[in-house]
């Protein structure tokens, strides 16, 4: 098991400016890259969902980013830190519902604040240190978010879901490649070397058929 006690570059960086947890850096790469937060063209507002968003990192990010052109639902089983939000996440265009994704009220309260033009989660499993265990329950999680994603994502919205590779996960890509214009994999500069996590992003969501 890879002990990560020891704070890291990011770690650092992310304490020192603001943030729970280094993610942020994943999702800062990812959206200079591919230009995630955009309001949709004719909308003041980019209607945003955090699903596994504990400790809240990405979360902080889309609100610094956005300010209040974002409207932001946050969901997980854990609450989220309030050590550095500064009062963000008492905002009248945040809300945090706590509770399991795949749990028939919580989808309920979900589809309530919906629909959304961008679905972001880097929800993992706990862990059991067993590789195929662990991708076996990232993948289940990661076919619960593309299920948000292609139930409430507006025709052009976008898609950012984690996964552990290996076993079953291109099926996911598979999918996201018939939901979206774009479909890809990309691992940030903020992944640990000896981590197998990376991220699928669906870009332009298309319009359902029938």
């Amino acid at each position: 098991m890879a002990n990560y006690e020891k704070l890291d570059h990011w770690s650092l960086k992310a304490q020192k400016e603001g943030y729970p947890a280094r993610s942020v850096y994943k999702l800062k790469e990812m959206s200079g890259k591919f230009g995630l937060f955009r309001p949709p063209s004719g909308s003041a507002a980019l209607k945003a969902l955090d699903l596994g968003a504990a400790p809240g990192s990405w979360s902080l990010y889309a609100l610094r980013k956005l300010e209040k052109r974002c409207l932001l639902t946050a969901v997980d089983l854990a609450p989220l830190s309030r050590q550095y939000d500064t009062g963000l996440f008492d905002g009248e265009n945040f809300c945090f519902i706590q509770g399991d994704i795949t749990a028939a009220e919580i989808r309920e309260a979900i589809q309530a604040r919906g629909p959304f033009n961008l679905v972001i989660s880097d929800a993992a499993p706990a862990t059991t240190g067993n590789r195929a265990v662990d991708t076996l329950r990232s993948l289940a999680l990661a076919e619960a978010v593309l299920d948000y994603a292609e139930t409430f994502l507006e025709p052009g919205g976008n898609l950012v879901v984690k996964v552990f590779q290996g076993g079953d996960t291109a099926t996911i890509l598979k999918r996201i490649r018939e939901l979206f214009k774009t479909g890809k994999s990309f691992k940030p500069e903020a992944c640990r070397s000896e981590s197998f996590e990376t991220y699928y992003l669906g870009l332009g969501r298309n319009r359902n058929i029938g």
